[in-house]
């Protein structure tokens, strides 16, 4: 099963996010399919950046996206 979720780089106490598509069974920072944009909420506001073109097309083949990033998706529209 395919999902589009968060993969976490940055320091210790500083997250930064990729948002990648993924094989579910992979690791959280394991081997991606493509990378589909980034988060970083340490800025105020938070940054989201996404390619929304990229989303639906994944979503309409059958990706799965975990709820953090159903909520990011949903604020970034």
């Amino acid at each position: 099963m395919v999902k589009i979720r968060l993969q976490r780089q940055g320091a210790k106490k500083a997250p930064f996010y990729h948002i990648v598509v993924a094989d579910s069974r992979s690791s959280r920072d394991g081997k991606i399919i493509e990378r589909i944009g980034t988060y970083n909420p340490m800025t105020e506001p938070s940054t989201i950046v996404l390619d929304k073109e990229k989303v639906a097309q994944w979503i309409k083949n059958g990706a799965k996206p975990t709820d953090t990033v159903k909520a990011l998706i949903e604020k970034a529209n």
